[in-house]
């Protein structure tokens, strides 16, 4: 009969076996505990916590916090029927634009997480600046009933639907603090997990909000934060320059 220890981490390298793009430690845990809810918790923690040094030959980490086995770490999709399903996904993106999720994101931005009092679309070149023109931006200002009131803010928003664009989005992010009070990135949720981990590491870094969204629905985009944008002062001269070119929309 195996140890409670062994069965864990039996079930845990089959949960693996299905995972070939891996899985984060706290995932783990819980689909284990799924499996089978007669685990206590504490005890699944101490058998997956360092599953990769347990299993060397089998488990590695491709990022801090996530497990995937070795066998796929060269190629991820390898398999024709894999492939085919990643050409059908590319296909029906096409018809999917990236402006179709300006409004639910400006929307979410002000009925869900409460950053904005109002928040409009933008993208294009409208700030006529190679920097680059925000996808949506939003306005926080006091209402009137405020007991305390505090100075206007401007938040930004880029929203990336191909996953390959993570680090343009991530720069553009960068570039909108230049004017912004808070700027957020928004991309895919199904991005691969290195490339979220290290983004969320950079985003906490340099004060970014991360957003995570299904790409694939523009009527329900399921926006989830992964990292609240740090407020900082702007330049005011970059934050009235740009503002000029939008105001009527923005403060109507």
């Amino acid at each position: 009969m195996a140890t409670i220890t062994g069965q864990i981490q039996k079930i845990a390298l089959d949960i693996l076996e299905s995972k070939p793009e891996g899985i984060r430690y706290s995932e783990l845990g819980r689909k284990v505990l799924e499996h089978d809810p007669s685990f206590k918790p504490n005890t699944i923690s101490g058998a997956t916590w360092d599953l990769d040094v347990t299993y060397p030959d089998k488990v590695y980490k491709p990022d801090r916090g996530v497990f995937r086995l070795l066998k796929f770490k060269e190629n991820i999709i390898t398999q024709p029927d894999q492939q085919q399903t990643t050409s059908i996904i590319k296909n029906r993106r096409k018809f999917i634009k990236e402006e179709d999720f300006y409004k639910p994101f400006a929307d979410w931005l002000v009925n869900e997480l409460e950053e904005c009092t109002s928040a409009i679309e933008l993208g294009g070149n409208i700030f006529r600046d190679k920097w680059g023109t925000p996808d949506v931006v939003g306005v926080r200002e006091s209402k009137r009933s405020d007991i305390i009131q505090f100075p206007t803010e401007i938040i930004s928003g880029e929203i990336k639907t191909d996953s390959n664009g993570l680090i343009t989005a991530f720069g553009q992010a960068c570039a909108y603090k230049v004017f912004s009070h808070k700027s957020y990135i928004v991309v895919p949720n199904d991005s691969q997990i290195e490339d979220i981990t290290r983004l969320d590491t950079l985003c906490r870094q340099f004060g970014i909000g991360l957003i995570l969204f299904n790409n694939q629905n523009p009527e329900d985009p399921n926006f989830e934060i992964r990292a609240r944008a740090v407020k900082h002062e702007p330049d005011m001269f970059f934050v009235n320059k740009n503002l000029k070119l939008i105001e009527d929309k923005l403060f109507k």
